[in-house]
């Protein structure tokens, strides 16, 4: 044997591996393809299947333009109404604290005339208070109360037995300054 001959049986050998190999090769390709081909086909079924959703979509992003169109000058609209909203709070701001302004200055003027009339009150009572202050609750004394006599007249032009009597039943009493006061019923009431 020659070594052409040996290197002609390696070379024999080798191709005869190579196609072998190639063989195994395509058969595991083949499988392949063949998954492949299966997957594709359940790809193009899904496709098929979600055509109608997508040409429904596709009617319904129709319709919706029209309304997106409407919907920039409606909160165009929006913004207006907001800034218009606004500047009448801020109004109505000014407007409360100026009615807060007027009620203030109305509770001031309110409390220097209930001070005032308080002032007056209490002046009137004290110029009654001390005419009328001597007239007793309960009973006169004895040395104050009039039993069938005159009382004496404030006026000394005017005779004791012309001044007004008391009706029948009450009681008058006198101060020490010779002033008349109410009957003892009147002074209840």
């Amino acid at each position: 044997m020659n070594p052409l001959q040996i290197a002609l049986i390696v070379l024999v050998l080798a191709g005869v591996w190579a196609v072998v190999e190639l063989a195994l090769v395509l058969r595991s390709t083949r499988g392949t393809v063949d998954a492949l081909n299966k997957t594709v086909g359940e790809l193009n079924e899904t496709v098929n299947e979600a055509r109608p959703m997508v040409a429904k979509l596709d009617g319904a992003v129709d319709e919706i333009q029209p309304a997106l169109a409407q919907v920039e000058p409606l909160i165009k609209q929006v913004n207006t109404a907001v800034e218009a909203l606004t500047a009448d709070l801020v109004e109505v701001n000014g407007v409360l604290r100026d009615v807060s302004q007027v009620t203030g200055t109305v509770s001031n003027a309110s409390g220097a005339v209930s001070n005032l009339t308080d002032a007056a009150a209490e002046k009137v009572s004290r110029l009654f208070g001390k005419k009328g202050a001597a007239a007793p609750e309960g009973p006169a004394p004895a040395d104050r109360t009039l039993t069938g006599a005159e009382p004496a007249s404030e006026d000394e032009n005017v005779p004791a037995g012309d001044q007004t009597r008391p009706a029948s039943g009450q009681n008058q009493y006198y101060t020490y300054g010779g002033q008349k006061t109410a009957s003892k019923e009147e002074a209840d009431d």
